[in-house]
């Protein structure tokens, strides 16, 4: 189980990334579309002066039931433990136990 406050920030990075992923695109978009360098410059350090943490690149995929950062299947959402207690609980469709 990953402590609460961990868990928590994960949450406000996501938050702030989905508040900023408009103008992070829009400023990207920007620099493609811009023809002199000084015009990249400006639209560079506007980029620059976003958050750190609303940048999509921070966050990172945890299990649903415990917050678990790692040995995460994008498939099903939890973590390897949390998969295998539901496969040998018969709750996942389609996985079979070969000699675990």
């Amino acid at each position: 189980m990953a402590r609460k406050g961990v868990v928590q920030r994960e949450r406000g990075k996501q938050e702030l990334e989905k508040r900023y992923r408009s103008i992070r695109r829009s400023l990207k978009a920007g620099m493609g579309e811009a023809l002199s360098l000084d015009g990249k410059w400006e639209i560079h350090k506007e980029l620059q002066s976003l958050p750190r943490n609303s940048a999509p690149t921070r966050l990172h995929r945890r299990c649903f039931l415990t917050g678990r950062s790692r040995a995460n299947y994008r498939y099903f959402g939890p973590s390897r433990h949390v998969l295998r207690e539901m496969a040998h609980a018969c709750l996942l469709p389609g996985p079979v136990r070969a000699s675990w």
